[in-house]
């Protein structure tokens, strides 16, 4: 299993891992071992879909020496029009081409495979939410699941809603048994998944909301922390902020992509919001839930953003302060209205807007790391670190990565962690007290720095 992008596309990987394994399958060793390889994709940028092509490009050496391997292609690049024909010329040593509203016909598409021939079925949305499908989650701490699919905002540079489909809820009842299973299987945080998870359940009998699934889920017996991604700032409302304020389980972290700091081009981005308005949120928010950290999404580069409005989205990067955020250059996506409009800027321009954006963002995140030294903080703790086997890694209830020394047994658990050092995207110190255990629903620890449930 190979996926590449979002969140989206690792939890689908858990699900194409589950019926592969009712197929009687086990994970490969290596690629050069495997029987099956299958590559979900992403194309929210072209760098995205330049790796995904070049993974399949060295498959081709694999086929060569084991002509008997099944490569497999799917996820979102595979849905946009023309790419089936396109990966037929690029790859025809692929066996099978899937997309995304088809996904659960992964076994039957296997059972259609040959020798020297390709077999693809990519669908148009039908409207419907696919059926339910097994997962087999990987170890860890965190499960993963989907609570909507698809996505109703059509931002003008976003190519999600012609790949994944118009939104679908799941109804609560489902998302609940799943998060349920979950925890009584060990995971100890559940991570809601949807393109828009604030307009959840606006397309279900009674519309129930987002908050409203959140207040749900945190009654659940064992769970001790709920996330969830992604929130649109235009549909983030005060009962969504009550319920990360009052429920126990859910974590005190708000990603909040605002894209841009111009009025112009975020109406020229179709986001539905001003720059006033999302300073606003964010005054709401803090005064709420005071010592939460909030990250974002921003694009430089869009179509026609001259320097004063590249100027304004730096402003409010600094008058936010965001604890991170996650930047790129734009990237035009066929199909989207962004890609045809007047005024597309040089590489060169992006490039150096992208470098300046995040020389500023990477010192206020410093700082905002800085402001915990000394604090204890609740650390959920995810296991050995990969980048220094004698210490442990976790993250904070507000999302902040922890890197301390300890025993790898204190994997899954909570262990509280004094901050003795603080660089720009982690925190280091020593877990102090021994563990912690916080049961939902249960009277949160206080923690001098905010770092608190509920």
């Amino acid at each position: 299993m190979e996926s590449y992008g979002c969140q989206m596309n690792v939890h689908d990987a858990e699900n194409v891992a589950g019926m592969l394994e009712g197929l009687g399958y086990e994970p490969a060793t290596s690629v050069d071992d495997a029987d099956l390889v299958v590559i979900l994709t992403c194309c929210v940028r072209r760098t995205a879909e330049d790796r995904a092509w070049g993974r399949v490009g060295e498959l081709a050496r694999l086929k060569q020496r084991r002509p008997g391997v099944v490569l497999a292609l799917g996820g979102c690049m595979t849905q946009q029009p023309g790419v089936v024909e396109e990966a037929r010329q690029r790859a025809p040593h692929l066996d099978l081409i899937f997309g995304t509203h088809n996904l659960y016909r992964l076994p039957e598409l296997l059972a259609l495979v040959r020798p020297g021939s390709t077999v693809a079925e990519v669908w148009q949305e039908d409207g419907s939410l696919p059926p339910p499908m097994p997962v087999r989650r990987g170890a860890g701490v965190r499960a993963w699941i989907t609570i909507m699919y698809g996505c109703d905002n059509y931002c003008s540079y976003c190519i999600v809603p012609y790949v994944r489909g118009r939104q679908r809820s799941r109804p609560a009842d489902e998302v609940a048994r799943e998060a349920e299973e979950a925890v009584r299987d060990g995971y100890r945080e559940i991570f809601l998944l949807g393109q828009n998870v604030n307009a959840y359940g606006c397309d279900l009998p009674g519309a129930p909301d987002f908050a409203d699934l959140l207040r749900r889920l945190d009654r659940i017996p064992g769970l001790d922390r709920l996330r969830y991604t992604t929130s649109h700032p235009r549909d983030f409302t005060d009962a969504m902020i009550e319920a990360v304020a009052e429920c126990p389980t859910v974590c005190e972290h708000f990603h909040l992509p605002v894209q841009a700091g111009s009025d112009r081009i975020l109406a020229l981005m179709n986001r539905g919001y001003t720059r006033d308005q999302y300073l606003d949120l964010l005054r709401r928010i803090r005064a709420r839930v005071p010592d939460c950290s909030v990250t974002t999404d921003i694009i430089v580069g869009f179509p026609g953003e001259t320097d004063e409005e590249f100027a304004d989205t730096l402003d409010l990067v600094w008058k936010a302060q965001f604890d991170a955020a996650f930047t790129f250059m734009f990237s035009p996506r066929r199909g989207t209205p962004a890609a045809s409009l007047p005024g597309q800027l040089p590489v060169a321009e992006k490039k150096r807007r992208l470098q300046e954006l995040n020389r500023l963002q990477n010192s206020i995140s410093l700082e905002k790391n800085r402001q915990l030294l000394g604090a204890e903080v609740e650390v959920l703790v995810e296991g050995i670190s990969e980048r220094d086997p004698g210490q442990l890694t976790g993250r904070t209830r507000t999302g902040k990565v922890t890197v301390f020394p300890g025993p790898a047994g204190w994997a899954g658990k909570v262990v509280v962690v004094r901050v003795e050092k603080a660089l720009t995207w982690t925190l280091h110190g020593r877990a102090v007290g021994g563990e912690v255990r916080v049961d939902a629903g249960a009277e949160a620890v206080p923690d001098p720095q905010g770092e608190t449930p509920g």
